[in-house]
């Protein structure tokens, strides 16, 4: 009997996001479902889609976003959807738009990496959620409330440890967030206004993520000289609260510390055996934030990537910036300032170990405001898949899909994503495993990715022949916690 699909992907070969074997087979779409896999040869679709000689994949969701903001102002998601990304993790690193009215004030770094005054206008995080649902992305979205943003929202002053009075408005922000939707609380303790929080301030803050089994995700203090007290910290805040951890963009930074995830690593696969905890990675050895000093100067190589009273030097080198302006590279990132950059400061050697560390999975760290962006915006799922994967072979293209996938949606609780089985959500990309690469480079960014034929998300084709459809059906998404999963 002839069964009717609205699309079928036909011809390909199907990577399904759990690291099994490829195989051959059409994939066939009802509505925001996949409805079947197998041979649909003589079965009827409102719309055909060859995926001969192609890969056809789960949506890649990107682990690490700092798209809060882009995903209203620029729906599309071109720097997204361009490089088959289906899902993004928004409200890392202690940073989210919402629970948080600036009014006048000037947003402070790094808050200002995603928005300005004006984009701080949420006074709930509820608030935030509805205008995202009433306005969706060509991606879905899962959200973290940011733990700097509350201290901004909640504290005269930034450069002391929380109060009674406000770690408990806190904590009540934090609760209506995760009653709101968002899956978890994300810090950035490496960042001015939350590193004068203690470890107990962050636990206390924490406390409502208990009860839900919500995530927390953390840039942590340090990636440098300490970083493994910095991991030892983020698993006790795990520990004391009893839910999942994910490391944010997990690094060693700085010449001195090359080499050292021989000794993270071995750490951190250690003591998964008696918590939950994950952490993705980039596949780049340089960093990109905020602009200062204190960041410059162990770095090989800094890039301004914008510059707020400067924007001419947006994209160059500093020494060169410095040279121009006639100053010392200091005075000159004063002048800079507010500014953000590039930072060179990790070895390749230790890029591939986290990467092929088995339980890592990917996110971009992009900063998709930034006028020069770091060309992980842009290019870092292809990058795996090509660079890493195809021409490295540092894992087969198996893996690197379910790193990108099936892993990611696990590790953040995201019900029927990851995955390409029947049932499950039809977030889908085709690529051809043979070209697929980044084009996005450090001297020309904003490039659309090589390779990547058509992305799928709730079963609408939102990237098409090298082009955003216009289509938006992105869904804010919540969390299951692994024990209400069926």
């Amino acid at each position: 009997m002839s069964e009717h699909y609205d699309l079928v992907i036909r011809g390909g070969t199907v990577i399904d996001g759990t690291r099994a074997p490829r195989f051959r087979a059409d994939v066939g779409v009802r509505g925001d479902r996949i409805a079947a896999i197998g041979d649909l040869s003589g079965h009827r679709a409102e719309r055909d889609l060859d995926a001969s000689g192609k890969i056809v994949a789960p949506g890649f969701i990107d682990a690490h976003t700092h798209d809060d903001r882009l995903m209203l102002s620029a729906p599309d998601m071109a720097p997204k959807a361009s490089q088959g990304v289906t899902t993004v993790i928004a409200g890392n690193c202690g940073v989210s738009l919402a629970p948080l009215v600036l009014g006048q004030r000037a947003a402070p770094p790094p808050l200002d990496l995603i928005g300005d005054t004006s984009s701080y206008r949420y006074p709930s995080f509820r608030a935030f959620v509805e205008e995202l649902e009433a306005k969706p992305a060509a991606t879905n979205g899962a959200l973290l409330v940011g733990h700097s943003t509350l201290r901004v929202a909640v504290m005269d002053e930034l450069d002391r440890t929380a109060n009674a009075t406000e770690i408990s408005r806190m904590r009540e922000m934090v609760s209506e967030a995760l009653d709101a939707g968002a899956i978890g609380c994300s810090t950035g303790l490496y960042y001015e206004p939350a590193s004068a929080a203690t470890t107990e301030e962050v636990i206390e803050v924490c406390r409502p993520l208990t009860a839900r089994q919500a995530l927390y995700c953390t840039h942590m203090r340090d990636e440098g000289d300490r970083v493994m007290e910095s991991l030892d910290e983020t698993f006790r805040i795990g520990k004391a609260l009893d839910v999942p951890v994910v490391v944010s963009h997990h690094k060693v930074a700085g010449r001195p510390n090359f080499g050292r995830m021989r000794e993270t690593l071995p750490f951190i696969a250690e003591r998964m055996k008696d918590q939950k905890i994950g952490l993705d990675c980039y596949p780049y050895c340089a960093s990109s934030t905020i602009l200062s000093w204190s960041r410059t100067w162990p770095a090989m190589k800094v890039l301004v990537t914008w510059s707020k009273p400067h924007p001419e030097f947006n994209g160059m080198d500093l020494e060169e910036v410095a040279a121009k302006m006639g100053l010392a590279k200091e005075a000159a990132v004063q002048k800079l300032l507010p500014a953000g950059a590039i930072y060179f400061s990790m070895d390749e050697n230790d890029v591939q170990r986290v990467l092929a560390f088995e339980h890592s999975m990917v996110g971009s760290d992009g900063l998709p405001h930034d006028a020069a962006p770091h060309p992980r915006l842009w290019g870092t799922f292809p990058r795996v898949l090509g660079h890493y994967s195809r021409g490295l072979g540092l894992f087969p293209l198996e893996t690197a899909v379910w790193k990108m996938s099936g892993l990611t949606a696990a590790t953040f609780g995201l019900k029927d994503r990851g995955v390409l089985q029947a049932g499950a959500f039809a977030d889908l990309c085709v690529f051809d495993a043979g070209t697929v690469d980044e084009a996005a480079t450090f001297a020309r960014p904003i490039q659309p990715a090589k390779g990547i034929e058509a992305v799928i998300v709730n079963g609408r084709i939102t990237w098409r022949d090298g082009k955003a459809t216009g289509e938006r059906p992105g869904r804010v998404l919540r969390r299951t916690a692994a024990r209400d999963r069926t």
